[in-house]
């Protein structure tokens, strides 16, 4: 098995259409937008497809419950179109602090908003009138006026990936999603993810097989990998003690189950008690080490090996540099290590 290697990106990214341009010559094979509470990820991903032309283009993620979902599918079908058919729906629940701090949506049944979000899109893209009674969604709405309509747009495949992290969410992506948008990832206990993700695809009579599996990670070329290793980790006291609510984060969950619970509740608390530098320095080396390509060529190449022998698909790569030049010498030097695997 080959594993593909893609790009992260963000809207305000400078030389953002240059990279994806240059991505694409080089042999990226997918770029990935982020949205949190700043620019959405839908936008320039019409910009992008004006720009490239066989390069996939993906959101990782838009978050669930900012939009109708509806208008996720009115989008995404509008994307696919844009781009002749690149287009790829990643989707995730975000967490109470952006739910509720931000956009003021409640988070309340995350699981069941997916599934349904799901499953209102594939009706949608599949042409299909829209009749729909869920937990979360009922169209059209009760007591109204309206009727179920059918899509203006003619039926369009547009392939959902889903960001989860816990066991719940792991399963539901192996039973409905076409592809995982993972993080937190160690190839050492990748079985606390792919287990989970397995056991949804069989219970739904599918296979992992069936399931493109992502991975983030940052990418570092350099000959002292204990220093960037810490400096990588220290950027994880912001996820461990901001990403979600004092109750409520899945990244501090994830690595929970994979033996950081204790460190990652010290850097939390840290953290919220307002000592941001010792919330830094208390986050495991360990941590950036394991969840990122940062060494020689031959650590990269080990590495990039053990993403692909745990079953990892497609690598989405932030490649480390001050610069455009810096960003696309890293990917390229990249890219040259995964066409020798």
């Amino acid at each position: 098995m080959t594993i593909e290697i893609g790009v992260t990106v963000s809207p305000a990214m400078e030389g953002l259409v240059d990279y994806a341009v240059e991505a694409e010559r080089l042999g990226a094979t997918c770029v990935w937008m982020a949205e949190f509470w700043g620019y959405d990820a839908l936008t320039p991903l019409g910009l992008l497809a004006h720009a490239t032309s066989r390069i996939r283009l993906g959101t990782a993620i838009v978050q669930l419950g900012t939009r109708t979902p509806a208008m996720l599918a009115m989008s995404a079908m509008t994307l696919q179109h844009l781009s002749g058919g690149r287009f790829v729906l990643g989707v995730g629940t975000s967490g109470p602090q952006v739910m509720e701090g931000w956009h003021g949506v409640s988070f309340a049944k995350p699981l069941t908003r997916t599934r349904e979000t799901i499953e209102i899109i594939h009706m949608i893209t599949a042409g299909e009138r829209l009749a729909y009674e869920g937990d979360v969604y009922r169209v059209p709405l009760p007591g109204g006026q309206g009727k179920a309509l059918r899509s203006a747009a003619p039926p369009t495949n547009v392939p959902i990936y889903v960001a989860s992290l816990g066991p719940a969410n792991l399963r539901l992506t192996g039973a409905l999603a076409d592809g995982w948008i993972g993080n937190s990832f160690f190839c050492e206990t990748a079985g606390i993810f792919l287990d989970e993700i397995a056991a949804g695809a069989a219970a739904a009579g599918r296979t992992l097989a069936d399931i493109d599996l992502t991975v983030s990670v940052s990418c570092e070329f350099t000959d002292d990998p204990e220093e960037a290793g810490r400096r990588h980790a220290e950027g994880y006291a912001f996820t461990f003690g901001a990403m979600g609510s004092a109750s409520t984060n899945f990244y501090n969950q994830a690595f929970e189950r994979q033996g950081f619970g204790p460190a990652v509740a010290n850097v939390q608390r840290l953290w919220l008690a307002g000592d941001r530098e010792a919330a830094k320095r208390a986050v495991p080396a360990e941590i950036g080490l394991r969840t990122n390509l940062i060494g020689s060529d031959a650590q990269i190449r080990d590495r990039l090996r053990q993403y692909r022998d745990c079953g990892v698909n497609t690598l989405r790569v932030n490649p480390i540099g001050d610069t455009l030049d810096a960003h696309l010498e890293g990917l390229g030097r990249l890219l040259d290590i995964s066409r020798e695997l």
